[in-house]
This record gives C-alpha cells, sequence and structure tokens, in this order.
C-alpha cells in the first residue's frame, strides 16, 4: 500500500483500534516511539503501511527461524489445508506421530515422548505438570531473571517480580537460585521436582552462564532425584548456533520445551520432549490427564515437519554460527566507540544482547533503527538489554545493513542525550 491517503486510513484505523479495543497503554507507546503498521512480510523482510522494508532483527523474539513465509513450509500448510486443518481428536493423526518421530531423532540422548501444545508457555506448563506427576513432589527450583511464559505455572517459575506480583499468590514451592551459581542451585535442589533453566537467558536480557553449568544442572538433578527442565523455546532450534542449546553443552536434560521456531514462523505451535521413564513415571496409568484441543493439529505439524526439513537440509545452525559471530563481533566494535553509552555486547549464535548503560538510551536506539530501516526490541525482564535476533537465514549483507543502522543510531542516541547515569 503506498497510496498515502489509504496509507494513513489504514494506520489510523489500526492504532484506534488498539487504542479502544486491544491493550491503550500500549498503543500510545507503540505510537510514541514510532512503530508503523505492517501489511505484509517475506524471508527477512517486513513491509509497513507506507510501503517501506524492513531488516526484521527483532524475529518476532525468535519465532521467525526460517524468516517470514519460507515457500516449503507455506505449500505444506496450504496442501495439508486442503486435506483437513484441525484434528476430530478420535482417531490418530498421522502428522503428529511423524513430527513426534522427527523430534525424537533431532533432540539429544533419549528424549523420546512429545507432547505438543499452542506455545511456549503451554509447553512449560505441560513440563511442570509431568514433573510434579513423576517425582510425586511438590517444588521447583527456577533462576533470577528467568522467563517462561505468562500463564500461572510458567510464570511462578519466572524470575522477574514486576511480572509475578500483581497475580499473587501464585503457585507455593517455588523458589530461585542467581542464574550460573551452582553453589546457591545445590542447596535448594535436593527435595524439587524439578529445576527448570534456559541454557541461555534470552527476556533476561541474552546472559550466558559459564560453560560447565548446565552440565553442573544435570549432576545436581542426578543426585537429588530432581527432573532437569530445559527450557529451550527461544533457543532450540538452531537458534544458538546448534539444533539445540543442550548440544553445545553435552548435556541431556530430562525434559524439553520447545516452541517460537518450531513451525518456522508459519503456525503457532509449541511441545514438550521427555525421556520415556519420566513421561511413563506421570502418565502411564492415565494418558488423558494432561491434553490439548488445539494441540498437535495438523496445519501445525505439516509446517513444524517441513521447517525441521529446511533447518536440518540447509544446516541453519552453521549460520547461524557463521552470521551469529559477524553480528556479535560488529557489536562488540560499536560498544567499543561508545563506551559511555554501551556497557556489554553478549550473546551465542543469532541470540545477541546489547547491554546499554540507562536504558534511556534504547528509547532512542530503537526508534532510530526503525527510521533507518530495521527492527529490533528490548529484552522483557531486563530493559537496559536491546536484543538482536534476526532470523537463521540472514545474509552476511544483511548483517552489515543493520550494523550500519545501529552503529548510527546509537551515534544519535549519544549525540542527542549525552551521558546518562546508571540507576542504581
Amino acid at each position: 500500500m503506498t497510496d498515502s491517503a489509504a496509507a494513513r486510513a489504514l494506520y489510523d484505523e489500526t492504532y484506534e483500534n488498539y487504542r479502544d479495543y486491544v491493550n491503550p497503554p500500549l498503543a500510545r507507546v507503540m505510537k510514541l516511539s514510532g512503530s508503523p503498521v505492517e501489511v505484509s512480510a517475506e524471508g527477512v523482510t517486513i513491509v509497513d503501511h507506507n510501503g517501506k522494508s524492513y531488516l526484521d532483527f527483532a524475529g518476532g523474539y525468535g519465532v521467525f527461524t526460517l524468516g517470514y513465509r519460507h515457500p516449503r513450509v507455506v505449500a505444506a500448510v496450504r496442501a495439508q489445508l486442503d486435506a483437513m486443518a484441525l484434528s476430530g481428536r478420535t482417531m490418530f493423526n498421522p502428522l503428529l506421530g511423524r513430527l513426534a518421530k522427527r523430534l525424537a531423532e533431532l533432540t539429544p540422548g533419549d528424549l523420546k515422548i512429545s507432547f505438543f501444545a499452542n506455545s511456549g508457555t503451554e509447553a512449560v506448563e505441560g513440563a511442570l505438570k509431568l514433573a510434579r506427576a513423576a517425582t510425586k513432589r511438590a517444588k521447583f527450583v527456577g533462576t533470577q531473571g528467568a522467563f517462561h511464559g505468562k500463564t500461572f505455572g510458567a510464570l511462578s517459575v519466572s524470575g522477574r517480580e514486576a511480572f509475578r506480583a500483581p497475580f499473587a499468590p501464585l503457585l507455593a514451592d517455588v523458589v530461585f537460585a542467581p542464574f550460573g551459581d551452582l553453589t546457591a542451585l545445590a542447596a535448594l535442589v535436593d527435595d524439587a521436582a524439578a529445576v527448570i533453566v534456559e541454557p541461555v537467558q534470552g527476556e533476561g536480557g541474552v546472559n550466558v552462564p559459564p560453560p560447565e553449568y548446565l552440565r553442573g544442572v544435570r549432576e545436581l538433578c542426578d543426585r537429588s532425584g530432581a527432573l532437569f527442565i530445559a527450557d529451550e523455546v527461544q533457543t532450540g532450534l538452531g537458534r544458538c548456533g546448534a539444533l539445540f542449546a543442550c548440544d553445545l553443552a553435552g548435556v541431556v536434560p530430562d525434559v524439553m520445551t520447545l516452541a517460537k521456531g518450531l513451525s518456522g514462523g508459519v503456525m503457532p505451535i509449541g511441545a514438550y520432549v521427555a525421556r520415556p521413564g519420566v513421561w511413563n513415571a506421570a502418565y502411564a496409568k492415565d494418558p488423558l490427564l494432561h491434553t490439548s484441543t488445539f494441540g498437535g493439529n495438523p496445519l501445525a505439524c505439516a509446517a513444524a515437519l517441513a521447517a525441521l526439513d529446511v533447518l536440518v537440509e540447509d544446516d541453519l545452525a552453521a549460520n547461524a554460527r557463521a552470521r551469529g559471530a559477524e553480528l556479535l563481533a560488529g557489536a562488540r566494535e560499536i560498544a567499543a566507540r561508545y563506551p559511555d553509552a554501551i556497557a556489554e555486547v553478549r550473546g551465542v549464535g543469532l541470540l545477541v544482547g546489547v547491554e546499554l548503560r540507562n536504558e534511556g538510551y534504547g528509547g532512542t536506539i530503537i526508534p532510530e533503527l526503525l527510521k533507518r530501516g530495521v527492527t529490533a526490541a528490548w529484552t522483557l525482564n531486563q530493559q537496559r538489554v536491546i536484543r538482536l535476533e534476526p532470523p537463521l537465514i540472514v545474509t552476511a549483507a544483511q548483517i552489515a545493513t543493520a550494523l550500519r543502522a545501529f552503529d548510527e543510531a546509537v551515534a544519535v542516541a549519544v549525540e542527542r542525550l549525552g551521558v546518562l547515569v546508571c540507576p542504581t
């Protein structure tokens, strides 16, 4: 849509609908930040209501592993739509079976039994229920700064009080250890049903633990009888430069949660994959204790099967390693030029976080990036960290373009705001 009157009408209509019927305060924030209206997308590019194109380095917070509308995934979904969209739930679903088998082949170790949901938070809910039913224990151990979703169980094990406090009381028997601290974790794990950990904290600020951390979590769980739940909703499926971030540490959890990029960015789908002994301990006597009406529907399974084929056949984990190294190095060069504004750049693969000295800089940097045709986003639990998380199909040229835009946006923020004191 390039006609200026029609474009303006679409923007006004969308903003007013958000303001009046969706989320009034969010509508105001988005308008102030200069957020346009998205109308189409392809590959790594979003097009807005004015016809302007943007390189998407927010990436749907990890959803668009294959970019937008990958042709093989779209074709698989279209073909399935002509046959059957949703499951009748009373008969075998062949695509659900094939997808579960494929995940068993790809996930580490003896992870084998899959339950399918519609989102990451639903996958986490299922994993928590599985842990309680399998161990007959109540307590969960989470990590400070963690984000596992916003439903009651997932929120209960998430480590940001600002999200938790309005909904208290949440699940009882939940305690938190500092992320990366095995000594603190050892003091809490003995009577736990499970320890739930992100291999890299995404919304916590792209926090990368010490190399021995996941192996230490595995050992503590083995010693105590607690289950190890690895939340790979954001880190899995090639994002960190391996099929799963647990692979980088050579660790097999008892349960792994997946979502976001599982369908390559075409259909909502989430899953947890468990070791057979764990699943059987929970559900062998009653396989319908935990169910989902729409989970594992044929359209979502068709998308996920096609997306997994593309991920493996195109070796997108290798591209994530190579392009991620370029993105990390380039962002660190920019940080070195603006040490008063940028405290640190860290990340693994194509999950990169830029920690600012003060979150006030982000209020200028992100809109300035938009002006230059690049999207980025804050991390939910750490407002000083800007996340750079493009699709795994991103090219070296697109990385370079985004870095130039980021360099210019930081320069504008520093010139406009000067040195901002970091809040204590």
